[in-house]
């Protein structure tokens, strides 16, 4: 992972100074803390299928990872939609074991402990754009565009909808802020832009100072059938990526880093090796 820009949103400055006047900055550093360790979740099982951390965002509610995984497969957005909820929910029984260990513990954790579960349980709801929603979104995109833009408009908006009358009940005894927050957020981004795509950009390196001060080179077996996609984990800033393409065995050729993005660049992450580098480099066994 790598974080190239951190920016932080006015609404976060001022949530933080409210938080400390009320008497509610230990639950906001809490609750920023949960929140970090649910993007940095998804940024991780993002760079394993070679989409890295771009931007993280500091948000009243917490903190926002954004660029775009376009290109990225099925299977591997579901692995990231789902990692940062998972991360909560394991962070949340690991203390309910630390209870179990040791009781006298409950008092200091309990605060963290329901934080992560209460992030874990709300991220899966089915509205856009928490990882409930996108997961919805991957699920209704064999339909057309259109058709998916609504559907998602309209869950989206009821859970938006049913969140603010529970705020609105709360307000006769304990006024839920939070409630009222996440409304808010789930109903911007039911009525706003929902772009597909989610939180992180392919990983792309400038290797002009890898060069000169000299970088190792890191070789790597693939089947030429192998989707393009499937060498995207081996990218690293550390070391430079040959490709040794081989079929039932054989070795047909290597491919070097540069060739390799270059073909990432034409899209369409699911082609074989063999059919997307052939423009680049035709006759595998002329080389190397």
């Amino acid at each position: 992972m790598e974080l190239k820009k951190l920016r932080i949103h006015p609404l976060f400055l001022v949530t933080g100074v409210l938080s400390a006047f009320t008497g509610g900055l230990l639950l906001f550093a809490i609750a920023l803390v949960a929140a970090l360790e649910h993007e940095c979740a998804h940024a991780f099982v993002a760079r394993r299928y070679g989409f890295s951390l771009d931007t993280v965002t500091l948000m009243p509610y917490g903190a926002v990872v954004s660029g775009d995984i376009s290109g990225i497969e099925r299977k591997q957005a579901v692995a990231v939609f789902l990692a940062g909820p998972l991360a909560n929910a394991f962070t949340a029984l690991g203390f309910a074991a630390l209870w179990w260990l040791f009781p006298q513990t409950y008092p200091y954790t309990d605060m963290a402990a329901y934080m992560s579960l209460s992030l874990f349980a709300v991220n899966l709801l089915p509205a856009y754009p928490l990882d409930g929603g996108r997961l919805l979104k991957l699920a209704l995109s064999p339909l057309k565009e259109k058709t998916t833009r609504i559907v998602l408009t309209i869950v989206s908006l009821a859970a938006a909808a049913g969140i603010l009358v529970w705020f609105g009940f709360s307000c006769k005894t304990s006024p839920q802020w939070t409630a009222l927050a996440l409304g808010i957020m789930l109903a911007a981004g039911a009525l706003g832009s929902n772009k597909r795509g989610g939180a992180y950009g392919r990983i792309c390196f400038s290797r002009e100072k890898s060069f000169r001060r000299g970088i190792e080179e890191r070789r790597v077996m693939l089947d030429c059938n192998r989707p393009l996609s499937s060498a995207l984990r081996f990218l690293g800033e550390e070391r430079y990526l040959v490709l040794v393409l081989t079929e039932n065995g054989e070795y047909l050729g290597e491919v070097t880093e540069n060739e390799y993005l270059a073909a990432l660049d034409g899209g369409d992450y699911s082609r074989p090796l063999r059919e997307a580098l052939s423009p680049i480099c035709f006759e595998f066994g002329k080389r190397g």
